[in-house]
């Protein structure tokens, strides 16, 4: 006697990290646009990390930090090749 096999099919979804550091250079392109009451400049974080977003983009220097596996929230039928 022969028993049949069933399965179910489960979407899973692995989330990868990766980390880089940069050194972004301090120049004018990341100081802020106004000077301050006594008429010095500061760093301004948000065009730090758009540069060091774009440096990252750029660079080969990615370490695996972390892979996550887990239930894909939206469940559906595999596509049929």
């Amino acid at each position: 006697m022969t028993m049949n096999s069933f399965s179910v099919s489960v979407r899973l979804q692995r989330l990868t990290t990766e980390e880089c550091h940069v050194s972004v250079p301090v120049t004018q392109e990341v100081m802020q646009d106004q000077p301050d009451a006594d008429g010095s400049f500061r760093l301004d974080g948000k065009k730090i990390f758009e540069a060091a977003i774009r440096m990252g983009q750029e660079s080969g220097n990615w370490a695996l930090e972390a892979q996550h596996v887990e239930v894909h929230p939206i469940q559906k039928a595999p596509d049929r090749q």
